[in-house]
């Protein structure tokens, strides 16, 4: 069994036991979110699509910790100007583990 849910703009396929990594959505660890936006249930042969969403169907979660990710540089440059700029950014996610998906 696993589902298609959406979370800031993203969708992402999950499973019991997956540990994945989702826009900040704060909390401390080991506090449980549920995640509500289903877009797709698939449970053996059987598949339900949302319009957009699937009613009475959730994913609930753990909230593991707060991650970074690898940072991205951006650097700016006008020739002949004298003018350079490096910029240096790490976006944050939080990690969560899902722990059921809750189907109707």
């Amino acid at each position: 069994m696993y589902a298609v849910i959406e979370n800031g703009g993203k969708q992402y396929k999950v499973e019991k036991g997956m540990v994945i990594e989702i826009d900040r959505m704060g909390g401390k660890p080991g506090d449980s979110v549920e995640l509500d936006k289903v877009l797709m249930l698939v449970d053996g042969e059987k598949i339900s699509i949302g319009k957009p969403y699937l009613a009475n169907t959730r994913v609930s979660a753990e909230f593991l910790g707060e991650i970074k990710a690898k940072k991205v540089i951006a650097f700016k440059k006008k020739k002949r100007k004298d003018y350079k700029k490096k910029i240096g950014h790490r976006q944050k996610y939080d990690q969560v583990l899902i722990k059921n998906i809750i189907g109707g």
